[in-house]
């Protein structure tokens, strides 16, 4: 795609984004400059920077294989990002090509570009939308057309929550996400955790605080998310040991690495 074909005429080119800045770091090519400085200077502070976000793109795509195998054909993808290899409709429509999926994203290059990405694609579709505002995403037009809430739904939470400051705004998330769901359905969360702070954390917070606040949690505060609910097996652990392909995969052997959580919730 040509660059007009992907950026809206009134994004500001001198303003970093968070998608923009994780697509830089998983080695994409939807960026400004700024976001390029930015990814640069955090790699520079922690070179496994690129490597966590890929450790991240590789939990997603396996815990898209699960619940495909679990018989789940429709996703609502919160916080999805710029599109990259692997994406969560074209590993869905790999198994089940009537699978549907909705992107949902606050940033409207991650959209514009989902968007042009799917336009042949009539099981899915993108939608600019800032998570905090839960209930409208649900009752969202275009969320309603391809999704039926009566049935299972498998929702991702994949590296979005940390990015709700609020702690309680985040838990209410979850909670009405999971009040709309129907049994059978499947909630996934990915969540950078305070459980292992790598060189330069401060600076690294500053770096990508210009772009977005975030906020990393303990692993206390990070299970609270899946309370009372029956989760998925291995439960919560490091990205990585999350149901991994082979001993091989990336950052097995040393899981903090990837810094962040992640586990499942199966809604009886």
């Amino acid at each position: 795609m040509d660059q007009e074909s992907w950026i809206p005429t009134e994004i500001p080119l001198n303003r970093p984004n968070a998608a923009r800045i994780y697509d830089c770091l998983l080695g994409g090519y939807h960026n400004f400059a700024i976001d390029r400085q930015i990814a640069d200077q955090m790699m520079e502070v922690y070179p496994e920077m690129g490597l966590g976000a890929q450790a991240n793109r590789a939990f997603l795509r396996r815990a898209v294989r699960f619940l495909m195998g679990q018989g789940i054909d429709q996703i609502l993808d919160l916080g999805s990002g710029i599109p990259t290899v692997g994406n969560v409709h074209e590993e869905a429509q790999a198994v089940n090509p009537e699978a549907r999926v909705v992107y949902v994203d606050i940033d409207p290059v991650a959209v514009s570009h989902s968007n042009a990405m799917l336009k042949d694609n009539q099981l899915a579709v993108a939608i600019q939308q800032d998570v905090r505002n839960i209930q409208t995403i649900l009752n969202h037009d275009q969320v309603t057309a391809l999704l039926d809430f009566e049935r299972p739904v498998a929702v991702l939470m994949v590296a979005i929550l940390h990015y709700v400051v609020d702690y309680e705004e985040a838990r209410h998330i979850v909670h009405e996400t999971l009040g709309a769901l129907a049994p059978g359905s499947y909630l996934t969360i990915a969540h950078a955790t305070t459980e292992f702070e790598p060189p330069g954390l401060l600076t690294l917070q500053e770096l990508f605080g210009q772009a977005s606040a975030t906020q990393s949690r303990s692993r206390a505060q990070i299970e609270a998310f899946f309370a009372g609910q029956e989760m998925v097996e291995p439960g919560l652990v490091w990205t990585p040991l999350w149901r991994p392909d082979d001993a091989d995969d990336l950052f097995v052997d040393q899981p903090h690495r990837a810094l962040t959580l992640a586990g499942m919730i199966r809604k009886p």
